[in-house]
């Protein structure tokens, strides 16, 4: 028999069969430039992260937890904007831009486990740079496979937790229209907004868990990368020092995910602008994974056999 959750989740997905994703619609003169710039953003996504995937598999040399974590980013990086991006590009091109219930939901669910997952892989990547420049002698030992192996499982579990409780917390929801979402994918605030119901409580749980999956990771990052810093800055070798800082300044980039992420979904809904939340979208759903493969393919000489 089903549960009270269940029932309620079918009969909003039965109240509302379809969204209408307004995305861009205002800009219909921009919409075949838009089309153009995405699928190509898009097209060079798929291209550089699954070259690092292969490279990093088959190279022996590359065998390690860094690669081995660089390549589990690439694989979310490919996942993550291959939940938006396609049906994107579809409804840039169509004039009704619609999404059943059932695909929102959907959709919604692995943008969640995806994002959620990156945030905390980029935090144990952040933890492994520091047991290799600040601890060195014992990073073997410390890191290894199975520690590895451990870590990379943690943070896909705990994405994929988060995930069914906030969609599902969504769908418990009563919903009954309107279905046209000001967005271009189900991002959880637009969704939200069409709500027939009080939402303050699940936004509060939206709030909470965006300060735990964000401000806790960054403030590990920053901590690592402080402590990183200061080792590096006791060096007495330039050209180690240079080597280390080549090593880890490309994950700073890290921040801009974070901040993005925490702007969006941290502001006071009075201050919400859908100009804002389409652009920081753009940001980190579209444009910052294309950094991935720019960034550990030129910066790091072992990847630039790429």
């Amino acid at each position: 028999m089903w549960s009270q959750q269940d029932r309620a989740m079918e009969e909003n997905l039965i109240a509302v069969t379809e969204f209408i994703l307004l995305g861009f619609s205002d800009l219909q003169h921009l919409q075949p430039l838009l089309f153009v710039l995405i699928l190509l953003i898009y097209l060079f996504t798929l291209i550089g992260n699954g070259l690092i995937i292969a490279v990093t598999v088959a190279d022996l040399a590359l065998h390690t937890p860094m690669y081995f974590f660089l390549r589990n980013l690439s694989v979310l990086e490919i996942c993550y904007t291959s939940v938006i991006i396609p049906k994107t590009l579809t409804n840039l091109l169509s004039e009704k831009q619609a999404i059943s219930s059932l695909g929102c939901a959907v959709q919604m669910y692995f943008y969640i486990f995806f994002g959620s997952t990156e945030c905390g892989l980029l935090t144990v990547m952040s933890y492994d740079r520091y047991i290799v420049i600040c601890n060195p002698m014992r990073y073997s030992l410390i890191m290894s496979r199975k520690v590895t192996l451990s870590l990379a499982a943690m943070v896909w579990i705990v994405g994929k937790l988060v995930a069914c409780e906030q969609t599902t917390a969504i769908l418990m929801l009563p919903f009954h229209g309107p279905n046209k979402i000001n967005h271009f994918f189900c991002d959880i605030l637009p969704v939200l907004r069409l709500m027939s119901t009080d939402t303050s409580l699940i936004n509060a749980i939206i709030s909470f868990l965006t300060m735990v999956l964000t401000i806790v990771p960054l403030i590990l990052i920053i901590t690592s990368y402080a402590s990183i810093i200061c080792t590096i800055l006791k060096m007495h070798s330039g050209e180690g020092r240079h080597k280390a800082f080549s090593t880890c300044s490309s994950h700073l980039i890290t921040i801009i995910f974070y901040c993005s992420g925490f702007i969006t979904y941290m502001r006071p809904s009075s201050n919400v602008s859908v100009d804002t939340d389409r652009a920081l979208a753009l940001l980190y759903a579209v444009i910052i994974p294309t950094f991935n493969p720019i960034i550990y393919s030129l910066r790091n000489k072992k990847s630039r056999r790429l």
